[in-house]
């Protein structure tokens, strides 16, 4: 058990938690959520004893042991991949080594014999001889093969050192396990791994994630900071934004007795429960639905961007016909024999084990590059917005203010006109006057979310949307998009995103593709999807 009391942090005037009173308990997980600067992984960090509070203390059980997700990628560049896993465990780690240094002493005497003796017995009652293998069994599980297991650190690419650093953080079964953004840069099946192992987990969690079905998935409680308060509310995040936006509606009806919002609030939890029963995680640890009390939910403070696009005019019947592209790079094949047609009102979501090839393909879709090979045809009617990957020659040596910046992109120039789409994506006030050159990646993807809708496309090619975005802006771009009646090509890592977006999946590789209207979870479950899938990437002999 972790217990933080009366812990406060301040920055000068700005306060950051004021006066927090917590307890996390062992066999819950806890999604840290907050609007972005709200102090996820600062409070994390106070946690760990990284940073010292302004006031209050933190208490763990004696004797329990905490393990941290590690940030510094470069920190154990001259350790092999087992050994920076195995040091995870630092105790056990610091017998190892202290083994090792006696059994190496060329003087061995009758003292070092007692010694040796002393760690051995240590050693073997934390199941040392283990570690190797448990070390070796998660970093499978991981996606690092065991020809990577003995090489060092600094041999491995990015993504690599990510997935071992969490191999690190969950070996030898802490009792409390922070982590901050595990699923970055990880793919779908290692992500499922992850949720997996973290379900089965029986003691305490403590996870900041920008991917809502991760959380859905893992997540027992949400803690919420907000108010510079930090509130522990039962259930996954799908429930908590649910019920907090059916409570912020109920707060503004004045018309509904208490009574009926009473009754309206147990219904809601009724089909919620329902739902869980059904997901993944029904086993009677999560089912956390069950004990709630109504008087926990509550509305929240956060404001969510305005997001929905309309079209200037709806599409003929011919939208998209693609004729035999291919990509390549000076090294390897991104994609060949790509051949489909996009129907009026399809959501489609493109998915490879390369995003290289998707960004490729959808730039040759959008126009932004002539096709190696093939031809793409787009029907007289189509008016396209594309929000690229990278949008570093939007702002690049722009020095304009976010008002001039939207403004360029825009047939009516009128100032009030111009504010109200980037008030839409909550640049207000002064926030509309700031340079667009020094703008953070989150706040460019809101101003070129802005310039689409300024467009009134009836489709809409988006490779990434929600890179950079926070929870609050990654829904309503969600939401945004279940709603629009025009055609979607898109390419996302939020499963969540894909998966109540898309109405069909088109997943491409170096030996073809292949096309599948369904949902993303139903393409992902499906056995005979998993073979043809794994043909797109086979070698050829």
């Amino acid at each position: 058990m972790i217990e933080v009391s009366n812990v406060s942090l301040r920055f000068g005037k700005r306060v950051l938690f004021e006066d927090v009173n917590i307890k996390f308990t062992p066999g819950n997980c806890y999604g840290i959520i907050g609007a972005n600067g709200a102090g996820k992984s600062t409070f994390l960090k106070i946690l760990s004893g990284e940073i010292d509070p302004t006031t209050g203390h933190v208490f763990m059980t004696p004797g329990e042991r905490m393990a941290v997700l590690k940030q510094n990628h470069f920190e154990f560049d001259q350790y092999t991949v087992l050994e920076t896993v195995i040091m995870g465990h630092k105790k056990l780690w610091d017998i190892m080594q202290a083994k090792d240094a006696i059994y190496a002493k060329p003087d061995f005497n009758d003292e070092d014999g007692v010694k040796a003796s002393e760690l051995e017995g240590e050693f073997a009652e934390m199941n040392g001889w283990l570690a190797e293998s448990d070390a070796a069994e998660l970093l499978s599980g991981l996606g690092i093969t065991e020809d990577l297991h003995y090489r060092k650190m600094d041999e491995l690419s990015g993504n690599e050192k990510v997935r071992v650093l969490i191999a690190q953080a969950l070996f030898g079964n802490p009792d409390i396990l922070l982590l901050d953004e595990p699923t970055n840069d990880l793919d779908i099946n290692t992500i499922r791994w992850l949720e997996d192992f973290l379900m089965n987990f029986k003691n305490t969690v403590l996870v900041v994630s920008h991917d809502r079905h991760f959380l859905d998935t893992v997540c027992t409680h949400v803690a919420d900071i907000d108010f510079n308060k930090l509130q522990i509310y039962t259930g996954n995040y799908t429930f908590w934004y649910q019920s907090s936006q059916l409570a912020l509606r109920q707060r503004t009806d004045q018309n509904k007795k208490a009574e009926e919002k009473k009754k309206e609030l147990q219904e809601f939890i009724a089909r919620f429960s329902a739902n869980v029963a059904k997901s993944r995680q029904a086993t009677a640890r999560k089912k956390m639905i069950e004990k709630l009390d109504i008087a926990e939910i509550k509305p929240s403070s956060r404001k969510y961007p305005a997001i929905f696009f309309t079209q200037e005019r709806e599409a003929g019947d011919q939208i998209l016909t693609v004729e035999n592209l291919s990509g390549t790079t000076e090294d390897e094949t991104l994609y060949r024999n790509i051949n489909f047609t996009v129907n009026k009102g399809d959501k489609i979501a493109i998915v490879s084990k390369s995003h290289l090839a998707i960004t490729h393909l959808l730039e040759t879709i959008a126009e932004e590059n002539p096709p190696e090979t093939g031809e793409v045809k787009w029907g007289i009617t189509i008016n396209k917005a594309y929000l690229p990957n990278d949008n570093t020659s939007y702002f690049e040596g722009v020095d304009l203010s976010l008002v001039d910046w939207l403004r360029q992109f825009s047939k009516e120039k009128d100032e009030t006109f111009i504010r109200g789409f980037l008030g839409r994506m909550l640049f207000s006030g002064e926030e509309s006057l700031k340079k667009a050159k020094v703008l953070s990646g989150g706040e460019k993807v809101r101003c070129m979310t802005s310039k689409m809708m300024l467009q009134n496309p009836n489709v809409l090619i988006l490779d990434e949307p929600t890179n950079h975005l926070d929870l609050e802006s990654i829904t309503a771009f969600n939401n945004g998009l279940m709603d629009y009646k025009g055609t979607v090509i898109f390419t996302s890592h939020d499963h969540e995103f894909v998966n109540t977006v898309a109405t069909r999946i088109i997943e491409i590789g170096p030996n073809g593709m292949m096309d599948k209207l369904s949902s993303y979870d139903e393409f992902l479950e499906n056995p005979e999807v998993k073979a043809q899938r794994d043909a797109l990437y086979a070698a050829k002999a």
